[in-house]
């Protein structure tokens, strides 16, 4: 039925692939802080573009070249989401989940405002960097080793998470909190440090993605804007608060994205949101969530 070469399907698999890593990084991210919080952080994109802005910034103002702000950045912008958290998004932790929702949608609201005003909607660029630039044979398709990068860094940065969360005490202790706050703070474990930790490395994970995503698109306030609504739908399908379905949705829907654009290009951009109905058809809580 369909007369496609091989060497065409590889390609859009190894593309979607690298789409995959940013939506499984993201989703991630989101997550975390639902897991813990139980708040929709639908700053997180925003946070994605200020990693993005980071680099671009440290550059051009500052010096510091890719392999620092690969660094630098998340832990800063990791640091001003814990500012947040501690400062600003704690105040609404005793009340309806609605708010937490509202704030941060304001707060993204808010970011991309700023940045949109100092720099434009227009697209900044940011150079790969030098050890990184050119291409690599991988049998079937000649790729660009940066986004041969992108995939094997994500992938390590995700299996380091979920490693922390499922496999060391401070993720229990992070499992536990989700579970049954009160009663982990009653075993001596501060909770609230625990919430700010969970937010702060959300905040570094989406800036990650940013630093990493700032030489294959163009850095713009609008950026994160544009990937979140994927991202959310990845997390829902992947089941809120699961890591491992972040992670594993995350890389399997670039993937499909990817193939829908050889098999029938029109779907390409809903495909995501046509897997998400049906998954929510059969599976509510989604494919790795837990009944409730």
């Amino acid at each position: 039925m369909f007369d496609i070469p091989a060497q065409v399907l590889l390609g859009q698999v190894t593309i979607g692939l690298v789409n995959g890593c940013f939506y499984a990084i993201l989703s991630l991210g989101l997550a975390l802080i639902f897991g813990l919080l139980n708040v929709i952080n639908f700053a997180h994109g925003a946070l994605y573009m200020l990693g993005a802005f980071g680099v671009y910034l440290a550059m051009h103002k500052l010096g510091v070249n890719y392999w620092w702000s690969l660094l630098l950045v998340p832990l800063v912008i990791g640091a001003f989401g814990a500012s947040i958290e501690r400062v600003l998004l704690r105040r609404l932790s005793g009340l309806d989940h609605l708010y937490g929702l509202l704030f941060t949608f304001g707060l993204a609201l808010v970011l991309e405002g700023i940045f949109r005003d100092i720099y434009g909607s227009a697209g900044l660029p940011y150079q790969t960097p030098s050890a990184l630039r050119g291409l690599v044979d991988l049998g079937f398709m000649r790729m660009p080793i940066y986004r041969v990068w992108i995939v094997g860094v994500s992938l390590l940065v995700c299996l380091a998470i979920w490693f922390l969360i499922e496999k060391t005490r401070l993720g229990s202790y992070l499992r536990a909190g989700t579970e049954n706050a009160r009663l982990v703070q009653a075993l001596g474990i501060n909770v609230p440090l625990m919430v700010t930790f969970v937010y702060a490395l959300g905040a570094a994970l989406a800036a990650f993605a940013g630093v990493l995503a700032a030489p294959i698109y163009q850095v713009q306030p609008l950026m994160g804007s544009n990937i979140l609504i994927v991202t959310f739908a990845v997390v829902v399908i992947g089941g809120l608060g699961s890591t491992a379905g972040a992670i594993a949705t995350g890389l399997a829907l670039g993937v499909i994205e990817g193939l829908s654009k050889v098999f029938y290009p029109e779907v390409s951009s809903t495909i995501v949101f046509i897997v998400m109905a049906l998954v929510l058809l059969v599976r509510p809580a989604g494919l790795f969530g837990r009944e409730t």
